[in-house]
């Protein structure tokens, strides 16, 4: 379980290779050892992250193949990342960004986005909750996206899957409110990570050791959603309230 700490005994993270993903791992680790479970897709590796946790203090580090769209196979993993005991903290991080422009003129790439980052987070997001409520503790980290608040234009194919995700993750940590599992939805904003480095800074941006102190805070605090940058709360109510010949007009 989570100590009284905040130190966790048993991490799983969900895309085992994600930087941002990590970075919050790593950021648990520094309050002490936890085991970790990484699970990625198959071929992935997984060494540069391996060796990141074990740097970090992680007791020991396991790896699972994973693929975010064989759904059939999702039960298995999940059994497989508890079958050594609980896990107090699971990491939902896997997903694609993808070109927008592509994704909304081609059929395939936006189905791809939608079953990666929408179906797949819902497929382990069920069975985490039943796994958690079993052990009668838990927190999950489902990471979403200021998007999760208001889709823009300018990527509404990645925005509308992880308005998805962000509307299950928020509604199943109401449904499992008692069971003494707590549920977290991140809605980041550009974060500097591996994905973004070729990515001019938007506003706002902030540095993923950044982000992943504040998500770790969030736990601390029992919040159910966190914003990173909290700046991002305002401007997104302001915006989602604004009329589509308004929006029109934004470079969003």
């Amino acid at each position: 379980m989570i100590d009284a700490v905040g130190k966790p005994q048993s991490i799983l993270l969900l895309g085992g290779a994600s930087d941002m993903g990590l970075a919050v791992v790593e950021e648990f680790l520094s309050r002490g050892p936890a085991r970790v479970v990484l699970a990625a897709r198959e071929g992935e590796s997984l060494d540069d992250a391996t060796r990141r946790c074990q740097a970090a203090g992680a007791s020991e580090v396991e790896t699972l193949a994973f693929d975010a769209v064989d759904f059939d196979s999702h039960p298995a993993v999940i059994d497989k990342a508890f079958a050594a005991g609980d896990i107090d903290i699971a990491i939902v991080a896997f997903g694609i960004l993808g070109d927008n422009e592509k994704q909304w003129q081609d059929q395939k790439l936006a189905v791809q986005a939608a079953q990666v980052n929408f179906t797949g987070a819902v497929s382990v997001g069920v069975l985490l909750g039943q796994k958690m409520k079993e052990q009668g503790h838990g927190q999950i980290i489902a990471f979403s996206t200021v998007a999760g608040e208001m889709v823009r234009r300018s990527n509404f194919v990645y925005g509308s899957t992880k308005a998805g995700t962000d509307g299950f993750y928020r509604l199943l940590g109401e449904a499992l409110r008692g069971t003494g599992v707590r549920v977290l939805t991140v809605r980041p904003g550009q974060v500097r990570t591996n994905m973004t480095k070729d990515l001019d800074d938007a506003p706002l941006t902030v540095d993923k050791t950044d982000a992943a102190k504040a998500i770790a805070k969030a736990v601390d605090d029992k919040k159910t959603i966190v914003w990173v940058h909290p700046l991002f709360r305002p401007i997104m109510l302001v915006l989602k309230h604004l009329p589509m010949w308004v929006l029109r007009k934004l470079p969003i």
